[in-house]
């Protein structure tokens, strides 16, 4: 374990509170007028996927869990489980649809993922800052809407749901930027 300033956590560090790991689901830094700073976090207990808002103070320090990363291929979804495989030993190991919370949006089956361990235990996975996912459903596209600023929605092959530009259509292949969800371009 190490100390981090509560300034610094960031959505998906793991963090320990009150002897539970949790992981950071959303930060906001308040300065209300000419009173102290605090950090507002949201987060989530590893263990029961309890979510909780703590206020730290701006100066507090707060322990942050140190995970083993290793690369493993992602298999299949199981009702809410998604199953993965260690490639090097053939070891299976699954994580809940709760644990691995927006990741889902960007799995697709044969990928390697980054799966974070805390002594030996998955708690969570890596995904790469954007992917590419094919279009499988949208409403038709509009000839010559390249320069008008219309957008619609779009099913990828993962079933996830993006706001794309009326010329995306059916088939085509975009890149997402998966901090944030959205559309970045046609690949």
């Amino acid at each position: 374990m190490s100390t981090v300033s509560a300034t610094k956590l960031r959505k998906g560090h793991l963090v320990r509170h009150n002897n539970d790991l949790c992981r950071i689901v959303e930060t906001q830094h308040v300065t209300p007028g000419n009173l102290r700073g605090f950090v507002r976090a949201k987060m989530r207990k590893v263990k029961d996927g309890i979510m909780f808002e703590h206020r730290f103070r701006s100066e507090d320090m707060v322990e942050r869990a140190i995970l083993d990363e290793r690369e493993m291929q992602y298999l299949y979804k199981d009702g809410t489980d998604y199953y993965f495989m260690d490639t090097t030993s053939y070891e299976q190991t699954h994580m809940s649809e709760e644990a691995l919370g927006d990741a889902v949006n960007y799995l697709l089956p044969e990928s390697m993922i980054q799966v974070e361990l805390y002594d030996e235990v998955p708690v969570g996975i890596e995904v790469p800052p954007t992917v590419d996912l094919k279009v499988v459903n949208t409403v038709p596209g509009i000839k010559g809407a390249t320069a008008s600023a219309q957008t619609k929605p779009a099913t990828v092959e993962t079933g996830y749901v993006v706001t794309v530009p009326a010329f995306v259509d059916v088939g085509d292949v975009l890149r997402i930027n998966t901090e944030t969800g959205e559309y970045l371009s046609r690949v």
